[in-house]
């Protein structure tokens, strides 16, 4: 089985996470994976983008420490790391995706 490389809790830095959600595209990532419960697959979430950028969009979230990726079958299957994120960034996320929710609505 192929296993995907995440940063442990204590490799995640501020920065990084910022670095990530900065991205209009990895915003609206994390914006539809923050609706789901048990995760989505790249497939599931539309982007504007080809599919070789939509992968480097996902990697730096993965990177980052924002997402958690595993394969099922040939499908990656994202989610949200939100414990991990609010444990080190209480309110952080929810804050960012808040934002990016109401900014979407204009």
């Amino acid at each position: 089985m192929r296993v995907l490389e995440h940063p442990d809790v204590e490799e995640i830095h501020l920065e990084a996470v910022l670095h990530a959600l900065a991205d209009p595209m990895r915003l609206e990532i994390v914006r539809f994976l923050a609706t789901t419960e048990d995760g989505a697959a790249c497939s599931e979430i539309e982007l504007a983008v080809s599919k070789s950028t939509g992968t480097h969009h996902y990697r730096v979230l993965r990177e980052a420490g924002v997402i958690n990726q595993v394969y099922r079958g040939t499908a990656k299957i994202n989610s949200l790391r939100s414990t991990d994120l609010d444990e080190l960034f209480p309110g952080l996320l929810d804050s960012v995706i808040s934002a990016a929710t109401r900014r979407s609505r204009r």
